[in-house]
């Protein structure tokens, strides 16, 4: 891609004002922040429900940036850059892309589908590789801008295409198929995922359907409705494990730690194994054999290659490394899209002067020359200040990257070998390789070794369930995340790393030792303490947190350190007691407030806030309302008599809900961030992020009349098998969990708690589930959820998520 203004204003049909005329566009970008954005890129400038990166066109002129695509020209800039002017950006940058993949001509398979979308692209992109040189959508790209990024990776030496797309409401098929234009189509499933966007499963079969208008075939599970929905002259060629009249039927015999596959159509059958037994990867794999025999594969082809196919780790993991680093885990793939998307992500996390490590395999099926490939690993890696690049495989060691710190292998095992722990420390390793490569192995030798049992937090589902609030906000109101209690569990400076760099515009937290242990992380978003002691006020302002005040004896305080300190105008933040009786100034104590405010300039009133004390019940909604009347009021006073316009806030989660009228100029999000709502309605609008795992250290096999654990509190009355669990109470397990009231999941199946929960295990009865020593054991996420073991507990999720001890080990992932 290499275009003149002429050219992008012909492919948008914009108006166009031009002040650069012979600038040259490479590449294009949509995020601000991203460290790759040069001269030669071409910036969209699209709209969000609250951010509009219109607001960011000056910094990136400021770095070069010529070349914009935009609604409308900000103030000041008109002669400074290129201006493409459309009604639409997002619309503009799909249309970008479709004329892009119009101008290539192989086959493209596309993939639609509720579940499953990733994995088969994946698959298919190993189960291909040796015939084709494949372009994909790299890890699960599959959205109305996903899609547009993705297709904008194809060049000319690529002969196959696979992308996904994936909608969540209706008429969004119809904006990405002209985009994929796919001519071999596959339906993976049509299940629950996304069913609140839609009025029922038929008219989000429709929608999906639409995407293979114009293909040629179309691979699913047989199904009437399919039939009667998909287009006039859309062949279908279909599979099933019960239908006769499909064009293949299935036969699945799954054993202890594989599944046979047995394939009969009309002119062959064959029998197939993969390592797999759970429904869902039986479901993808038949999708990947049923392309393979459109494609013509003979059997044993396909046999010999789906043996092999893999488990998918769809996730970017942050992991704690030895030596004070901090290892981000991409061990499965490499390719240059997904290599930007890696490198976006290492440039979010926080690195605290840490220098920057790669560790890169050879990329494969690159489309390019290896000269002009790893040209543009060398400048990518530039452009992401990277110190130190480590190539294993026998191509990039081949190329000289004088740019960098750089040595090479020709193996992974030749690495591991001439490594030891001091060969790191204090840096920030990215571990990029392809699958063949084992780079798992690489993370295992410089993952720091803990606790087995791990809490996963997905920072997708944080980012997802923050816009989603975001949307229910005016575009002027600021928003404050809550990060007290480490995170709500979670984990107090990755969380605010993640909230930084969505430009969330305040952090909250209870105490000044929370606020001091992210401002020595890096966080530099302005930092509330809550719940600030008198004997913590020097360290606030020595930190530039910024406290709540709620009391006169903690003003004058606050206003005599300040004062020693030569402080002036130092901002604070005044409680105001509306019904919650807690903590804060009352009615009454306005005039006294006002006098003490009005007689000195050692601070500044920068927000007044107060709290609801029954946002989330529909039948109290009326003392909320009488709640924020009293806030109207107080600040209505204290605004006048004082005459400043500080931010107000009164809305917690359930607030932004329910009483949306009550915005004022800044709310505090909560529990609803972290994937929590009282509202069941809502509730399936969240996504869950956090995910409790351990694993089985030991199997016993008691007979009938045997006991488990302390006191004898369960006795078998048969031959049962016993699960020992390494979590306990002091993991923050409750030990009221257990005694049968509390289970836990292993592979897939339910096994209760028996016996009291000890302080550092606990014990399952597996007797009807086949697993053995050192299977993962799901403590909860999907199964059991905080929300219902909360339920069985009498108690709140706030109290289970927050009870994870911190000596659980906490792994971040992006999906």
């Amino acid at each position: 891609m290499n275009l003149l203004p002429n050219d992008i204003t012909t492919i948008l049909g914009s108006k166009s004002q031009i002040n650069v005329p012979d600038s040259i566009t490479d590449t294009v970008a949509i995020d601000s922040r991203s460290l790759e954005i040069g001269s030669r890129t071409l910036f969209f400038a699209i709209i969000g429900s609250r951010q509009d990166a219109h607001e960011f066109i000056s910094d990136l002129i400021a770095t070069g940036v010529e070349n914009f695509v935009v609604n409308r020209i900000p103030t000041a800039l008109d002669q400074k850059a290129n201006f493409y002017l459309v009604e639409d950006t997002l619309s503009a940058f799909q249309k970008f892309a479709a004329n892009h993949r119009s101008k290539f001509s192989f086959p493209v398979i596309g993939i639609t589908g509720s579940n499953g979308k990733t994995i088969v692209k994946e698959w298919l992109n190993y189960l291909l590789s040796p015939e084709y040189n494949i372009v994909r959508s790299p890890k699960s790209y599959n959205s109305q801008v996903g899609v547009p990024l993705s297709i904008l990776g194809i060049n000319q030496l690529h002969n196959l295409g696979i992308f996904e797309a994936g909608i969540s409401t209706v008429n969004e098929m119809s904006k990405l198929e002209p985009i994929i234009l796919p001519k071999i189509g596959i339906l993976t499933n049509i299940r629950s995922a996304h069913d609140e966007g839609f009025s029922d499963q038929k008219e989000k079969l429709r929608e999906k359907l639409a995407f293979f208008k114009n293909s040629e075939v179309l691979i699913c599970e047989e199904s009437q409705d399919v039939r009667e929905l998909t287009v006039s002259g859309l062949k279908l060629f279909t599979w099933s494990t019960t239908n006769t009249s499909a064009d293949v039927r299935v036969e699945i015999d799954t054993k202890s730690d594989a599944s046979i596959l047995r394939f009969h159509q009309r002119n062959a059958d064959f029998r197939a194994t993969i390592p797999f037994t759970d429904s869902a990867s039986i479901e993808n794999a038949i999708s990947c054999v049923m392309l393979m025999l459109e494609l013509a594969y003979n059997p044993e082809k396909i046999i010999s290659r789906i043996a092999d196919i893999f488990p998918v780790n769809m996730r970017l993991v942050v992991k704690k490394g030895i030596n004070n680093t901090t290892i981000i885990d991409d061990s499965y793939s490499s390719d240059i899209q997904s290599l930007k998307i890696a490198l976006d992500f290492l440039e979010s996390q926080e690195n605290q002067g840490k220098k920057k490590t790669v560790i890169l395999s050879d990329i494969a099926q690159s489309g390019l020359t290896d000269d002009d490939l790893y040209n543009q690993v060398t400048n990518i890696l530039s452009l992401n200040n990277i110190n130190r690049l480590i190539g294993i495989g026998q191509t990039i060691s081949n190329f000289d990257f004088k740019t960098f710190d750089f040595e090479t292998y020709p193996s992974t095992d030749d690495f591991l070998n001439s490594i030891n722990r001091n060969s790191f420390g204090n840096e920030i390793i990215l571990i990029k390789g392809q699958r063949n490569f084992r780079f798992e192995k690489i993370v295992s030798r410089l993952e720091e070794k803990t606790h087995e049992t791990v809490l996963e937090i997905n920072l997708t589902a944080l980012t997802h369930n923050l816009s989603y609030f975001k949307s229910k906000l005016k575009s002027q109101t600021k928003l404050m995340v809550m990060i007290k209690a480490f995170g709500y569990g979670a984990g107090g400076v990755e969380i605010a790393r993640l909230l930084q760099y969505n430009n969330v515009d305040y952090l909250g937290v209870a105490f000044a030792d929370e606020g001091i242990t992210m401002r020595n992380s890096g966080i530099s978003v302005p930092i509330m303490v809550l719940n600030p002691e008198n004997t913590s006020f020097n360290a606030i302002i020595n930190y530039n947190l910024e406290p709540e005040i709620y009391s006169f004896s903690g003003l004058q305080a606050f206003i005599n350190i300040a004062s020693e300190k030569g402080v002036e105008n130092y901002p604070i933040h005044l409680k105001i007691d509306t019904g919650m009786h807690r903590l804060g100034f009352e009615y009454a104590d306005l005039p006294k407030l006002i006098s003490i405010l009005r007689s000195t300039n050692i601070v500044e009133v920068r927000s007044i806030l107060s709290h609801l004390a029954t946002s989330d019940d529909p039948d109290s909604s009326d003392f909320a309302r009488l709640q924020i009347q009293k806030f109207e009021a107080a600040t209505s006073l204290l605004m006048g008599e004082l005459s400043i316009s500080p931010i107000r806030h009164i809305l917690n989660t359930s607030g932004i809900s329910n009483f949306p009228e009550s915005q004022y100029e800044m709310v505090r999000l909560g529990i609803g961030f972290y994937g929590v709502s009282n509202d069941p309605t809502e509730q399936k609008y969240l996504e869950r992020i956090g995910t409790l795992k351990s694993i089985i250290s030991q199997l016993r096999h008691i007979p009938a009349g045997d006991s488990v654990g302390y006191g004898r509190m369960f006795v078998a009355n048969q031959n049962t098998t016993i699960a020992t669990i390494p979590i306990g109470y002091a993991d923050g397990i409750p030990r009221r969990w257990g005694n049968k009231l509390g289970y836990v999941t292993i592979n897939g199946k339910k096994a209760p708690i028996v016996g009291n929960v000890c302080m550092d295990m606990l014990m399952a009865d597996c007797t009807d589930i086949e697993c053995q020593e050192g299977d993962q054991v799901i403590i909860f996420g999907e199964s059991p959820n905080i929300i219902d073991m909360a339920d069985k507990l009498g108690t709140i999720p706030y109290e289970i998520m927050t009870g994870i001890s911190q000596r659980v080990k906490r792994y971040f992932y992006r999906e």
